[in-house]
């Protein structure tokens, strides 16, 4: 099943360039681009659509905090951290650094907010992680 996120930026040259660089730990690589979006798909699979940046249907203003959140796989632990922290260095603000969000989880999550509001969440799941390697 081939999925997809949509999230709004007023301005598709900043913010491709912002999502170039916070979605590549993840796997995900712009494979298209056009006057008013932007597509990212896995490097593997780039036919498999997962995130858009585009700008406004209705020519408005993406508003910031707008209730949009993602909420985005990491393969890896250090995936999750590299996001987090090359999100921080291209201009995004910390809603969370990488960690556990309950006592006891496998599962940690990292959030990054962009230029316009668009909360990106990216999670790694410890007990898979383990798994994999047994």
């Amino acid at each position: 099943m081939i999925g997809y996120v949509m999230i709004g930026t007023n301005d598709l040259d900043q913010g491709a360039r912002f999502y170039d660089v916070l979605l590549a730990p993840l796997g995900l690589v712009q494979v298209a681009r056009v006057e008013t979006y932007a597509v990212y798909a896995p490097k593997a699979a780039k036919d498999a659509i997962e995130f858009y940046i585009t700008t406004p249907f209705d020519q408005g203003p993406a508003t910031p905090g707008n209730g949009t959140m993602v909420a985005l796989a990491a393969p890896t632990m250090q995936a999750l951290e590299q996001f987090h922290r090359l999100g921080l260095q291209n201009g995004g603000s910390d809603e969370g650094a990488p960690g556990p969000r309950e006592e006891g989880s496998d599962i940690c999550y990292a959030y990054i907010r962009d230029a316009d509001g668009n909360k990106i969440c990216a999670f790694y799941d410890g007990a898979k992680g383990q798994a994999a390697d047994e």
